[in-house]
C-alpha cells in the first residue's frame, strides 16, 4: 500500500481484504459532532456538551442556535432559563448579545482543541414573494446569523431546504436559485460559505438530486452541498408513517432497495467532492409501537417529526446508512463527518445516558462506518 498509516488503520479496524482504490484515505477524516443533538435534559449546557464531544476526541462542533441562545441568556443573565416567550431570556435577533456568547464560546472551544465548523440550522430562507414580510425577515436573519458567524470563528452556515407551505412559496426553481445565489454572493463578502441541505420533508428538495441541481444553477465558488445520510436513506429508501418503515409507493419493496442503490451510485459518479462541504451522519428507528401518522404531527410534517427524535448511531436503527456513506466517499469525499444523533428511543419518548459515554460511542460508530464502507 502507499500510505503504511492506512494499511494499519484497515488491519485496526478488522479489514482482511483488500479495499477498493477509492477507499484509501479513511484515516484522514477529521470528526464533528452536532452541539444540539447531545445531551437528553434541558439542564444539559453547552459547556458540558463540548467537555463531552472533546472528551471523545471529536476536532469541531456544529454550533446550533438553540443551544447558543441558551448559553447566551445563562451566560449573560446568570439565574434565567432560555423560553423565547419569556422577556428574561436572549431573543432569537438580539444578535448582539449572542455575538458576545458566540466570542466566549470560541474562547471555550479554542481551550479544548475544537474548530467550530459551522453554525446551524439556518431555515426556511428561500421563495419568499419579493416585498412579503417572510422575505424580509429571512434577509435580516442572513445579516445577523453573518455577525454570529464572524464572532464564532467559523466560516460556513448550514441552510435547510426550506419546508414553508408550497402556497408561500411555491415550486418554481428559479426563484430558489436566485435567492441562494444572493446569499451565497452576500457571505462572499467576509469569505464565508453555503452549505445547503436536503430535508427528506422539505417542500421544494427533499432529495440529493434536488439540492445537487440547485447547486450547479446557483454556480457560486463558496456554495456547495451539505449532504446527511438520515435525509437522503430516510428520504429515498424509509418511511416512517408505513408498516415496513419502507417507502410503500406502488413499487416492491426489491424495486425500492434497486432504485435506492441505482441513486447511490449515480451520486458516487455525479457529485465533485469539492462540492460537498460536509456529511452527517446518522441513522433511524422504526418508531414504535406502530408507524407515525400520515398527516402533520403537532404542525411538523411526518419525516420532520421522525427526523427530531428518532436518529440513533448507525447501525443502531434500520436505514442502509453505510450505503449513502460509501456512495459519498467513492467521489472521492475526505472531507468532514459530523455526528447529528437525535435519540429519544424507538417510542420517541426520551433516553436518558450521560454524554461523555455517548460521544465516545459516537467515535467508536465512526471507525465502525469507516470499515463496513472499505469493504467491497
Amino acid at each position: 500500500m502507499p500510505d503504511s498509516r492506512y494499511e494499519a488503520f484497515r488491519l485496526s479496524m478488522g479489514i482482511s481484504s483488500e479495499p477498493s482504490p477509492t477507499m484509501e484515505g479513511l484515516d484522514k477524516i477529521p470528526t464533528s459532532y452536532a452541539s444540539v443533538s447531545i445531551g437528553c435534559k434541558d439542564e444539559h449546557t453547552l459547556p458540558e456538551k463540548l467537555d463531552a464531544i472533546a472528551a471523545a476526541g471529536f476536532q469541531a462542533i456544529e454550533l446550533g442556535m438553540p443551544d447558543l441562545l441558551a448559553f447566551a441568556t445563562m451566560h449573560l443573565r446568570p439565574g434565567k432559563q432560555q423560553d423565547e416567550n419569556s422577556p428574561d431570556s436572549i431573543q432569537p435577533d438580539d444578535y448582539d448579545s449572542l455575538c458576545a456568547a458566540a466570542k466566549v464560546v470560541k474562547t471555550m472551544c479554542d481551550a479544548k482543541g475544537l474548530k467550530i465548523l459551522i453554525l446551524q440550522p439556518f431555515s426556511n430562507f428561500e421563495g419568499w414573494a419579493e416585498g412579503s414580510e417572510e422575505r424580509k425577515d429571512a434577509w435580516s436573519r442572513a445579516e445577523g446569523w453573518m455577525k454570529i458567524m464572524e464572532a464564532a470563528g467559523t466560516d460556513m452556515l448550514q441552510v435547510g431546504s426550506s419546508d414553508s407551505p408550497e402556497e408561500k412559496i411555491g415550486k418554481d426553481r428559479s426563484r430558489f436559485v436566485k435567492d441562494l445565489q444572493e446569499l451565497a454572493d452576500m457571505l462572499a463578502k467576509k469569505d464565508f460559505r453555503v452549505a445547503y441541505e436536503n430535508w427528506c420533508w422539505s417542500t421544494h428538495a427533499p432529495n440529493w438530486e434536488d439540492v445537487w441541481d440547485i447547486c450547479k444553477q446557483v454556480d457560486r465558488p463558496n456554495f456547495g452541498l451539505c449532504l446527511d445520510t438520515f435525509q437522503s436513506a430516510g428520504g429515498e429508501w424509509g418511511d416512517p408513517t408505513t408498516e415496513s418503515g419502507m417507502v410503500e409507493d406502488g413499487r416492491s419493496k426489491e424495486q425500492v432497495e434497486k432504485d435506492w442503490k441505482a441513486s447511490c451510485e449515480k451520486l458516487s459518479k455525479t457529485v465533485p467532492p469539492e462540492k460537498i462541504f460536509f456529511l452527517q451522519i446518522s441513522d433511524a428507528y422504526k418508531p414504535k409501537p406502530g408507524p407515525l401518522p400520515k398527516e402533520d404531527i403537532e404542525g411538523t410534517r411526518p419525516r420532520g417529526f421522525w427526523s427530531h427524535a428518532y436518529r440513533p448511531l448507525p447501525f443502531e436503527g434500520y436505514l442502509p446508512t453505510v450505503d449513502f456513506a460509501r456512495a459519498v466517499l467513492k467521489t472521492g469525499f475526505r472531507g468532514w463527518f459530523s455526528y447529528e444523533i437525535f435519540d429519544s428511543g424507538p417510542d420517541g419518548k426520551g433516553k436518558e445516558y450521560d454524554m461523555v459515554p455517548f460521544a465516545k460511542a459516537a467515535m467508536e460508530c465512526q471507525k465502525r462506518l469507516l470499515a463496513e464502507c472499505a469493504k467491497s
